[in-house]
């Protein structure tokens, strides 16, 4: 920064003239303009004045009006030196003049610093990482919004666009129930007569919980209960309900069906099938439906235990074939046994399943050849 005494008299006579308050930053401007734009006011005063003398001299050029370029974001943008007046204005009044002009209207948009100060601002390019970040973002919004049209895929039904001859269709987990070749249920006629190994029926009484899973309605048992057959264990896990049956006797179908589902410790699957026919009431199946919840798919635990050995027949004959699930994903490789003799269930028990579900019984299956056992 220059000396103050360097600055022409007339400017420093015009800046003590300025209020107390803003004096500084007036000294701070002019310094920085006196540099460069001083120097080139006096050449250009003596090169006018050289010119007078010497007609012969080539004139001025003209300054140059190319426009400048913006300036980048961020940086600090330089003040440009003045250019020689091109009239015959005294080149210190002329200097006064525009410094005044700069002084004047160079305040800050935003209204900080001080009164006077020189500001650029300009919007700053977005950088790589920003970049990245918004790329990220859209990247997760695209996954959000897959991720809620999966879960609004169509879920599988017993009737409508999402019944049982589309299950095979509607996910590729699905794709057996349309083409397993050992799916359940079925109508069973002429199973083999033998002498098969008795079911050995391990049911005590459970703690349990109801629960309306939006398909039938299930109760969730407590560990402790279990069949042998086959030379096999299988646990206890929850028993549910169909309406009407879906197995068939020798072409004839049921008021309803309860599925006993056990479970070994490979994994493999057996289910116990109850045939519920018009009758008196039944104490256990009564006592599932006074646990009955509020609301779809909160569980309610039984206020008392459930003996399990209440809901089987006297008889415990049976058929037995190898099947599938008989609801999605229709897993192929579930051991069923079929007591023969119904239990009865009273027409007010019917009648209060089927205001929840008044059908939900997958259609008969082929038997394709399987070979359908009966123990004597």
């Amino acid at each position: 920064m220059q000396p103050t005494a360097d600055i022409p008299s007339r400017i420093r006579t015009t800046i003590r003239k300025c209020p107390a308050g803003r004096r500084m930053w007036v000294w701070a401007a002019v310094a920085v303009l006196h540099a460069a734009p001083l120097q080139a006011a006096e050449q250009a005063a003596a090169a006018q004045a050289g010119a007078g003398k010497n007609a012969h001299a080539a004139p001025a050029k003209p300054a140059d009006k190319t426009p400048d370029k913006a300036a980048p974001a961020g940086s600090v943008v330089a003040v440009a030196p003045l250019q020689a007046p091109a009239s015959d204005a005294d080149p210190m009044e002329r200097l006064r003049q525009r410094l005044g002009e700069r002084l004047t209207t160079a305040k800050p948009a935003d209204g900080a610093g001080g009164p006077f100060e020189i500001r650029v601002v300009a919007k700053a390019p977005a950088t790589a990482s920003a970049a990245k970040g918004h790329a990220k973002s859209g990247a997760n919004q695209g996954k959000g919004h897959a991720k809620a049209g999966a879960a609004h895929a169509p879920h599988w039904a017993y009737s409508g666009p999402a019944g049982p001859q589309t299950w095979g269709g509607l996910k590729p987990d699905f794709a057996l129930c349309a083409k397993g070749q050992r799916q359940s249920p079925i109508d069973i006629q002429g199973g083999l007569p033998v002498e098969l190994e008795p079911v050995q029926f391990n049911y005590k009484a459970t703690r349990f919980g109801v629960v309306d899973n939006g398909h039938t309605v299930q109760a969730n048992l407590a560990a402790g209960n279990f069949i042998e057959v086959g030379g096999r264990r299988f646990e206890l896990k929850q028993f549910h309900f169909h309406r009407p049956s879906e197995e068939r006797i020798d072409g004839r179908q049921f008021e309803m069906s309860l599925h006993l589902v056990h479970k070994d410790d490979q994994g493999r699957l057996a289910v116990v099938a109850l045939l519920l026919d018009r009758g008196s009431p039944h104490p256990a199946v009564q006592k599932v439906w006074n646990s009955l919840p509020l609301e779809k798919q909160e569980e309610l635990p039984a206020r008392a235990p459930l003996e399990l050995a209440e809901l089987l027949p006297s008889d415990h004959s049976y058929y037995t074939y190898m099947g599938s699930l008989t609801t999605p994903p229709c897993s192929e490789g579930v051991q069923w046994i079929v007591m023969r003799q119904p239990v009865s269930v009273s027409a007010a028990q019917i009648e209060l399943f089927a205001r929840l579900y008044p059908m939900n019984a997958r259609p008969l299956q082929q038997v394709a050849g399987r070979r359908i056992l009966q123990s004597q």
